[in-house]
């Protein structure tokens, strides 16, 4: 007589495809009493359905905007060509343009800093970019393009102040959504100011990285592995040492796991990030359950 079949399992569903997307991190040398660097961080509102709560550098995804750019055919570009860009971070040429111009997007549109200079100085920056405050807005709620915005202002990105720095990509395990996410660093323009006025957070400041370490193993904020990791990579240093490192870019991608009633996530430094998690009180995961 044959045994009963178990009932079968409905079969798991495949991970969502991520979404190339680029976050830049703001440095600017601290005071004297504070030697070594600041970062600028930002706090997502409560409200947002990814990652609410947790501290992050200014960026977002790559959108429609970013990809039909052609900042170069429209002589809007100046620093490395977007295939220097594409070599070091492993990637195609169109898609490392799209990254830089939505890493300059972005960070005007959360925090005010705008990488760009005018058209007839090529080593010229802005120096002031509140002036363009009425562009910020309509950037961020897409009624127009950065390529028109930097046509119309007769300015060129500049893509010689930032850096590439890391390639970290979502966990599979996510089920909201998922990023692949490239990593830049820049040092704030002289005589700019980062701000934080914009619609995802609900605070924004400039932090050592340690002290933001510091707060995240105490509970009291919630810090992502990619964002701790980069933290703990800037700690220490100056505006000067970052600037001047080549770093080989090599993709991450974490494996998010639950462990009883907890969640833990593997990567090459997981380690000390859980433990750090743990110290602070948190059990959960953004997305997955409580913080």
């Amino acid at each position: 007589m044959n045994s009963p079949r178990e009932p079968s399992k409905p079969p798991a569903k495949p991970p969502l495809t991520p979404r190339p997307a680029a976050t830049v991190m703001l440095i600017r040398d601290s005071a004297d009493t504070a030697p070594g660097l600041s970062v600028f961080l930002m706090r997502r509102h409560s409200a947002m359905d990814f990652a609410a709560g947790v501290m992050v550098f200014p960026g977002g995804g790559v959108d429609d905007r970013d990809r039909n750019a052609d900042l170069g055919g429209l002589r809007a570009w100046a620093g490395p060509p977007p295939r220097w860009w594409a070599q070091r971070f492993g990637i195609e040429t169109d898609l490392a343009e799209a990254l830089v111009c939505a890493a300059a997007r972005e960070t005007f549109e959360e925090s005010g800093v705008l990488f760009a200079g005018p058209v007839d100085d090529p080593d010229g920056i802005v120096g002031d970019a509140s002036v363009y405050g009425d562009a910020r807005l309509a950037l961020a709620d897409r009624s127009l393009s950065f390529a028109d915005f930097l046509r119309r202002e007769n300015l060129v990105l500049r893509s010689d102040l930032l850096r590439p720095w890391a390639n970290w990509v979502t966990p599979e395990a996510e089920l909201t959504r998922r990023y692949d996410t490239y990593f830049f660093v820049g040092a704030l323009p002289e005589g700019q100011r980062a701000d934080g006025e914009n619609t995802e957070s609900d605070r924004a400041d400039w932090a050592l990285p340690q002290d933001a370490i510091d707060d995240f193993a105490a509970g009291r904020s919630f810090l992502l592995p990619p964002t701790w990791t980069q933290l703990d990579a800037l700690a220490g240093h100056s505006v000067a040492d970052v600037l001047a490192v080549e770093r080989q870019i090599v993709p991450v991608q974490p494996h998010l796991a639950q462990k009883g009633d907890n969640w833990e996530i593997e990567f090459f430094d997981s380690d000390r990030y859980n433990q750090a998690r743990l110290s602070g009180g948190s059990t959960g995961w953004p997305g997955q359950g409580p913080l």
